[in-house]
This record gives C-alpha cells, sequence and structure tokens, in this order.
C-alpha cells in the first residue's frame, strides 16, 4: 500500500487536490482562443496599414495627380493661346467640291490634316491645325495642289471671324461672314461660333471623311474615281 501511495503521492509535482470541472475547462479555452484571435488582429493591423500606404500607392497617386495637372495646364494654356489670338478656335475650308471623300484626297495630297464634311452647297474641310498661321498655310498648300480651285478660309481668333478667299496660293477678296453665312450650310456658322464641334455634328449623323484615313495611293485612286477623261482635257466631279 506504501508503495502505490508513493507512486500517486505529492513529489511528482501535482497536487491530487486540484481539479478542474468540464465548465471550467470550455471557459479557459475559450479564453486561449480569444486570447489568439485578438493577438491575431493586432498582428495583422501593421500588415494591413503597410499595404495601404505601400510605395507603389503612393506613386499611383502621385501620378494620377500629375496626369490632371498637365490636362488642367494644357486646358488653359489651349485657352489662353485662344484668347490672345495665337491659336484659333476653328477653322475650315469652304469649297465647291461634291465630294467629301474627295476634299479629304486632295488634302491629304496637299498633306492638310482636316475632317471632311459634305453638303449640298460643297464639302467643308475641318482644319486640325489651328496653330499660328497653320490655317493660311493650308489654304495655300490646297490651292496650289489643286491648281485652279478656290476656296474660302474663314477663321474665328479670339471671336473675331475673318474670311478670304484663296486661288492659287494666294489670298484675295476678304467676305463678310454673314454675308458668307447666307451661301454656306447651317454647320458651318455653328461649329465658327463655338455653337457645336466636330463630335456635335457626328451626333447628328453627319459623316466625316478624314484626310489622316488616306495615304497617297488611296488618295490618288479615289480622285481617279471622280475624275471624267475627255479628248485632250478632264474634269472632275
Amino acid at each position: 500500500m506504501s508503495g502505490n501511495d508513493d507512486r500517486h503521492g505529492g513529489d511528482d509535482g501535482f497536487d491530487d487536490d486540484i481539479h478542474f470541472s468540464d465548465e471550467e475547462l470550455e471557459a479557459a479555452l475559450d479564453g486561449f482562443e480569444k486570447e489568439f484571435r485578438d493577438s491575431n488582429a493586432a498582428a495583422g493591423e501593421p500588415a494591413n496599414d503597410a499595404a495601404a500606404d505601400s510605395p507603389a500607392d503612393d506613386a499611383g497617386a502621385a501620378d494620377s495627380g500629375q496626369a490632371q495637372e498637365a490636362d488642367t495646364a494644357a486646358a488653359f494654356d489651349d485657352e489662353l493661346q485662344g484668347l490672345l489670338g495665337n491659336k484659333a478656335k476653328a477653322a475650315v475650308l469652304i469649297t465647291r467640291v461634291a465630294s467629301a471623300r474627295l476634299l479629304a484626297a486632295f488634302c491629304q495630297l496637299s498633306d492638310v490634316s482636316a475632317d471632311c464634311i459634305g453638303s449640298a452647297e460643297g464639302a467643308v474641310a475641318i482644319l486640325r491645325n489651328l496653330d499660328g498661321d497653320g490655317p493660311e498655310v493650308a489654304a495655300r498648300d490646297l490651292t496650289i495642289v489643286v491648281s485652279g480651285m478656290s476656296l474660302v478660309l474663314a477663321v474665328n481668333r479670339a471671336d473675331k471671324l475673318e474670311a478670304t478667299v484663296y486661288l492659287q496660293g494666294k489670298p484675295g477678296q476678304t467676305i463678310a461672314p454673314p454675308l458668307l453665312f447666307t451661301s454656306t450650310a447651317p454647320f458651318v456658322e455653328d461649329l465658327l461660333l463655338g455653337i457645336t464641334d466636330e463630335d456635335g455634328l457626328i451626333g447628328t449623323g453627319m459623316k466625316v471623311e478624314q484626310s489622316a484615313d488616306l495615304d497617297h495611293d488611296q488618295a490618288m485612286a479615289v480622285i481617279a474615281e471622280h475624275t471624267k477623261f475627255g479628248r485632250g482635257s478632264s474634269r472632275i466631279e
């Protein structure tokens, strides 16, 4: 008996009088689980904060802000140049050419960047280069390349409208805008006065022919389609 008592005695460091009920064990385990969850959450917070404030995110936000500032600056500069008259607000070449695609072909061969729209009164080229004397250069080059062609260059600079006839690369008679608008399609006046823009015209169903969509060979093919050859002469329709 004494041997058994020694084996189950207090020398092993455990007190036989200490014991836990099932409820106490469950409560203790619940406490350990709660502490474990809390410690994991506390350890995870710095990592999440670090991810939120990572250099990549900061760089992305900085790039976005710089892009917006650049767009705003560019828009402001365009507006300023327009007010100063250094950049036209709108410029068009008004012709008697029957086809917008044919006018786009002429523009391509003349190295004039334009979007052309047809009308019963004649095709109109909306010029894309509005800087400096870009519109005048376009009118000059087009009437030199297409010999015998006359047109009217209408420009809005600093809210001042001017219309000038061009023939063989040289400016000629000026036309009062109100008089000009009596013989042009209504959209010409709307464009020059800023009432609408090219996107607005496209939205109404108008078709635009861009000179940039044609290369040299394609432009020549378009011109050939509209050219009728006779004996010793030719004409463009």
